[in-house]
């Protein structure tokens, strides 16, 4: 969680594969829908993102609003109460999501139709209808639609990924396990306007289960390439009832495929906040221990061995918002089974409101 503040706080641009030097002049036009997702401060504090010029923000919430221009010390003319009216008067490139899960919808139904492209916090959606409602409306009005993940940063990651994919060895990928979370919301005092909307089964989609459960969701569709699970079974818990009343703060999905397992466990209940994953197949495995420190063993080495990994070593964007600049400008693709990319994360929904739908009645859910 340091690492993650620390990253985005600077809103420094930076690519770990040095495309910043070779960017066109142009700073990249983006306005703000929303504030009320606790990562906007990751936006707004600290030195702005050289590569981009922020031309508005949307939030009806007045009170909160005024109350970030005087904690980010931004132009209070910058915001808007209309979401439309903004986009009229601003005309941006590109529109981040920082509100709601369940405002992503309308944000895409008001940017598409004007092809403005849209980066929106995790999950996509808080059901598989808006998920393939605003992947029509992206593709048909030729946008990008990305969904920003911490992890998508990780050097550790990418090296994984590498190693599945590039080498033998992992091999034949068997079980994948996840671990996402931290001590709580309240225990790690978010903001009265972001803890409504997380404790919320609505605006979130569910509580930990979708918070964190998106994460694992994610990384191993990566690591299938898109591969639709077989069936989704999950047990959600609610350990702390009396400040989590409505929604889970504990969750353990096992999404299984033809040829492998995949075992999440998303908390709020966690000690500490954690980001890890274990992949292990038929020849070795990789356990990422964070975002740098790796442990690996192959099949013939007598015990494992740790390495550090960094962006200098391991080619990775290492923030969100340069990865959308280097994307809109054209600078790289985005590929398809990519943990940003559409297909990846209508994907993430479908094994999230699969899993939630187990966690209620009690029984696997398969997906066709």
């Amino acid at each position: 969680m340091k690492y993650f503040i620390l990253l985005l706080l600077s809103a420094i641009s930076i690519s770990a594969n040095s495309q910043a030097g070779n960017r066109t002049k142009a700073p990249l036009r983006i306005a703000v829908a929303g504030m009320s997702h606790g990562h906007i401060g990751f936006l707004l504090n600290g030195k702005m993102n050289p590569d981009l010029d922020l031309v508005g923000i949307y939030e009806p919430n007045t009170e909160m609003a005024q109350r970030y221009a005087k904690q980010f010390n931004f132009d209070p003319a910058l915001l808007y109460t209309d979401l439309q009216k903004m986009l009229d008067a601003t005309k941006p490139e590109a529109v981040v999501a920082f509100g709601s899960t369940l405002e992503h919808l309308a944000v895409v139904e008001h940017c598409a139709p004007m092809g403005i492209h849209v980066m929106v916090e995790k999950p996509l959606a808080t059901t598989v209808k808006d998920a393939e409602k605003m992947r029509s409306l992206a593709e048909k009005n030729n946008i990008f639609l990305l969904t920003d993940y911490e992890t998508s940063w990780y050097p550790s990651n990418e090296k994984a990924y590498q190693l599945v994919k590039d080498s033998a060895y992992v091999g034949i990928v068997r079980k994948v396990v996840v671990h996402d979370g931290h001590e709580g919301p309240k225990e790690i005092n978010v903001s009265k306007e972001f803890f409504a909307w997380l404790t919320d089964p609505v605006e979130n989609g569910a509580g930990a289960l979708f918070d964190f459960g998106c994460y694992g969701a994610n990384l191993m569709t990566w690591i299938m390439g898109n591969e639709k699970p077989t069936s989704v079974t999950a047990v959600t818990r609610q350990f702390k009832p009396n400040i989590y009343p409505k929604v889970d703060d504990d969750a353990t999905i096992i999404v299984s495929y033809p040829s492998a397992e995949c075992i999440i466990q998303a908390s709020w209940n966690w000690p500490f906040g954690r980001k890890d994953i274990e992949i292990y197949g038929d020849s070795g495995y990789v356990i990422n221990v964070d975002s740098k420190i790796m442990r690996l063993r192959h099949h013939g080495m007598r015990t494992e061995t740790v390495i550090q990994v960094s962006p200098e070593k391991v080619p990775v964007h290492t923030d969100p918002f340069s990865y959308l600049y280097d994307v809109i400008r054209g600078k790289i693709k985005v590929p398809e089974y990519g943990p940003y990319s559409l297909a990846n994360n209508v994907i993430v929904v479908k094994i999230l409101a699969a899993a939630r739908q187990s966690a209620k009645s009690g029984k696997a859910v398969k997906l066709d």
